[in-house]
């Protein structure tokens, strides 16, 4: 069990906030899947205070959802505390501030990982958003701008002397992106650092690494981003290992039901003419691996309604079948 403040979770994996990504049927597609925290995607502070209707629209949730964790970004401290106090009536459980992306338009508003070359300012952030809310509030940054990782341990050490209750840390500099690996050391020397709990991210793309990640460095919850994106499953498998008992085989009824779950899930909240054309891309993220992907990628390119979706989907898993049906007599 993971505890944010007040807030205790049934496990110790969170969904990783994805920019684009982690919206409402991404997050209950995670959820169902056994992650305990669900974040949802990068949010605009300066569009939360004008009550921009597409970043409302972003803290759309269900309850079937919670605890669910809303990320803000940018680097006015008063506007962040407003936003921050949107963000809390507006239903959510966690309060979270980026400070690890390293996007060229996030960095030139001076927001994400430009606040760890501006520590001063990072403070002053803390401090309003802390004065402004009483929900669990947390943080996720990068380990810097240089490998050492001195500005992730200050920046952490400023959070935990300002409120933050929890700190996430992806052991890669902003320079880095997602390229080269992470430096799982440095979520080690965080906790070593820390009182409030720290949750690691970065390059767990295996149940296994769960396990490896808190094993090596101590840490109160592993984050899982990327790896979510292709088997949302990896929660649950994560879990028996956690747990101690045999890991879950993910077999075809698992990856059919999750397709059909997060189509209807989509079509639900995007309406079918959007859902269609967000889908056309997102399907085929969950049948990596399996035969005859790669023609089951350009069928679903033209979809133009739910119902084709779904047949190609059961087309696609019926030749599945029938080939490994076929497999033994053809080797007979």
């Amino acid at each position: 069990m993971l505890k944010i403040a007040s807030l205790k979770l049934d496990n110790p994996l969170v969904c990783a906030p994805l920019a684009g990504v982690t919206n409402l049927p991404f997050r209950l597609m995670a959820k169902r899947h056994g992650a305990a925290l669900v974040c949802s995607e990068m949010i605009s502070s300066n569009g939360l205070i004008r009550y921009q209707k597409k970043t409302m629209e972003l803290m759309a949730s269900k309850e079937e959802e919670r605890p669910l964790s809303i990320q803000i970004f940018g680097s006015d401290p008063g506007v962040l505390a407003d936003s921050a106090r949107i963000v809390a009536e507006h239903g959510a459980d966690i309060v979270d501030i980026n400070f690890g992306c390293s996007v060229k338009k996030v960095l030139k508003g001076g927001a994400g990982s430009a606040l760890m070359a501006d520590l001063p300012r990072a403070e002053k952030i803390l401090k309003e958003v802390r004065k402004a809310i009483s929900l669990p509030f947390t943080i996720k940054m990068r380990s810097g701008w240089d490998a050492s990782g001195d500005e992730a341990m200050a920046l952490g050490r400023i959070a935990q002397d300002a409120g933050v209750d929890a700190v996430a840390l992806h052991p890669r500099t902003a320079k880095q992106g997602f390229s080269g690996h992470s430096d799982w050391s440095q979520i080690k020397r965080l906790k070593q650092e820390l009182t409030i709990p720290v949750i690691g991210n970065g390059d767990v793309t295996k149940p296994e690494h769960v396990l490896e990640m808190m094993e090596q460095t101590g840490c109160d919850g592993v984050m899982i981003g990327r790896a979510v994106l292709y088997a949302p499953w990896i929660f649950r498998q994560a879990l028996c290992l956690l747990e101690n008992r045999p890991m879950e085989e993910i077999d075809l009824d698992d990856r059919k039901k999750a397709l059909f779950d997060y189509l209807d899930d989509t079509m639900d909240y995007l309406g079918e003419e959007h859902g269609c054309r967000v889908m056309r891309s997102r399907l085929a993220w969950f049948v990596k691996g399996l035969p005859n992907a790669a023609k089951f990628r350009g069928e679903i390119t033209r979809i133009a309604s739910k119902e084709q979706a779904r047949d190609l989907i059961e087309e696609f898993f019926r030749s599945i079948e029938k080939r490994r049906e076929e497999a033994p007599a053809a080797s007979d």
